[in-house]
């Protein structure tokens, strides 16, 4: 689906209350999900995967199964985010330290005036405060759940709780935080139209160099492998 497309289909989701789980796939996504067989059930089993990442949309295409357009999370949120203005929808923000998420959710319900913010906290929290975080969601009731934590906790995470936090739509949404709240820049139109956002966020924070040595390894392995790409190694 394109982005008006996926927009339509969450918002029937959330009118009819049915939980729904979106992942925002990326190519480093995609590779931790070949290596490691919980993190693939967790993109496995989602509701629906948007194709986030460039890289994406171009493996997509070569291996001969495009999608319409690319439909990037933190343009998602916002779109959401528009609809939630002309229909009174509940948000929960979840993530990232509690300076960040404060001042994301101040800028958001100033830009957003219509969508009612019911509640919000940081993502620096042990397994075992999950409980509290769970039942203060539930307690919340919101419409959407967007939630932005380290990789390796953000998806398991609302896989790991979907049910009982019966959220109609939720969602990774990465650093996504971080550009709301000022901290880090995003990328200018002319990077994403070129699919190198990731170059202009390296240049912000390069200590994700180690982490970027996976995009080489994604390109390869989809001109290698063709449709198997996705094949896990350990299913």
């Amino acid at each position: 689906m394109d982005m008006k497309e996926t927009v339509a289909y969450l918002t029937e989701a959330i009118e009819s209350r049915r939980p729904h789980r979106v992942v925002t796939g990326n190519p480093i996504m995609l590779m931790a999900g070949l290596e490691n067989p919980a993190f693939h059930r967790a993109l496995a089993t989602a509701d629906l995967v948007v194709p986030d990442g460039s890289g994406v949309v171009w493996a997509a295409r070569k291996v001969g199964q495009p999608v319409k357009e690319r439909v990037a999370g933190f343009d998602l949120l916002h779109e959401l985010l528009k609809e939630g203005e002309k229909r009174s929808w509940s948000v929960y923000l979840l993530g990232a330290s509690a300076e960040i998420i404060d001042t994301a959710h101040a800028k958001l319900a100033e830009k957003y005036p219509g969508v009612r913010f019911v509640g919000h906290r940081d993502g620096y929290f042990s397994d075992r405060e999950d409980g509290a975080v769970v039942s203060a969601v539930r307690a919340a009731n919101p419409d959407l759940l967007f939630v932005a934590r380290a990789m390796n906790n953000q998806e398991p995470w609302i896989a790991k709780y979907q049910e009982v936090l019966g959220v109609p739509v939720m969602m990774g949404v990465g650093g996504s935080f971080d550009v709301i709240s000022g901290k880090l820049k995003r990328a200018p139109a002319l990077f994403r139209k070129l699919g190198i956002e990731w170059f202009y966020r390296l240049l912000q924070e390069p200590s994700r160099f180690g982490r970027m040595l996976v995009l080489p390894r994604f390109a390869m392995k989809v001109l290698k492998d063709g449709e198997k790409v996705l094949k896990p190694t350990n299913p």
